[in-house]
């Protein structure tokens, strides 16, 4: 049972803790919880039928289909995140602004909202495929326990995720869109990297040097703290050189794409309405 809530609790704890950031980033956005909820279920969904699926991607790609759709979705999310940070960019302002006069109530961004919260389903997707092939073995091996060392797991990763979540929203508001902002630039470098490594696992990219320093004594990937960082900013205790260009090329280009979105004017709104004249 031990074993069954730790690998549980690792795995839950990862799309916990973006799905908190996430979260963060779109508070005060109307329909939020639906569009967290909805993503959720689809990824709880998606991650059954990749399980019910493990024969197929297994013997695809001589054997690296798994590494090449775990790197296929990580992609995706940063590509998701990147277009919601750049949106950020050019918004943040008006709506902090909205925030601050109307409350929750904020009608901006929905279109935003619905690409930023795809990152969810495809962070419970990746996850949770993961967990239900793991129990699945387990279950095919013999092991006990497997529904409690579950519900352990589960209710201990979504703790500390509600943890992340909570002090969030401490943050005051005038700086609260640029410090989720920063977080969302480095959640998807940390994806952009980890997609890296499972291309290099699939042997369909150099490494680039497979080890370039080991920096577990300090940190180790395995360990909660580093799990932690390891989500939150791409830490990484045994990095290969590809990953890194992929982590610094991801921090490049949305740093220099938020820098010129903010230089951009936004688009008067009256109620959440575009208007073509300025507002009076």
């Amino acid at each position: 049972m031990g074993a069954v809530a730790l690998l549980v609790f690792r795995e839950v704890l990862e799309a916990a803790l973006i799905v908190s950031v996430v979260a963060a980033a779109t508070r005060g956005v109307m329909r939020r919880g639906w569009f967290i909820g909805g993503g959720i279920a689809l990824g709880v969904f998606g991650a059954v039928l990749v399980a019910l699926s493990a024969d197929l991607l297994a013997s695809a790609f001589s054997g690296a289909g798994q590494e090449l759709f775990n790197a296929i979705v990580l992609l995706a999310a940063v590509l998701m995140i990147g277009w919601h940070v750049l949106w950020m960019s050019s918004h943040g302002r008006e709506l902090s602004r909205q925030m601050r006069e109307l409350g929750s109530a904020v009608h901006s961004g929905a279109s935003s909202l619905g690409l930023l919260l795809a990152v969810v389903a495809l962070a419970v997707l990746r996850e949770g495929s993961e967990v239900v092939l793991f129990l699945y073995g387990m279950r095919a091996g013999g092991a006990g326990h497997l529904w409690t060392g579950l519900a352990i797991g589960t209710a201990a990763g979504a703790a500390l995720g509600f943890a992340l979540y909570a002090g969030l929203l401490r943050i005051p508001m005038r700086h609260f869109f640029g410090v989720t902002n920063g977080m969302l630039v480095l959640l998807a470098a940390g994806l952009a990297s980890t997609a890296a490594r499972y291309l290099i696992q699939a042997d369909l990219l150099p490494a680039w040097g497979n080890q370039l320093w080991d920096s577990s004594w300090l940190l180790g990937n395995g360990s909660v703290p580093g799990q932690t960082a390891h989500i939150l900013i791409g830490y990484d205790a045994q990095p290969a050189g590809m990953q890194l260009v992929f982590y610094g090329l991801t921090l490049f280009l949305l740093w220099m794409g938020a820098r010129f979105a903010r230089r951009q004017p936004s688009t008067p709104t009256v109620d959440g309405r575009v208007v073509t004249h300025p507002v009076a």
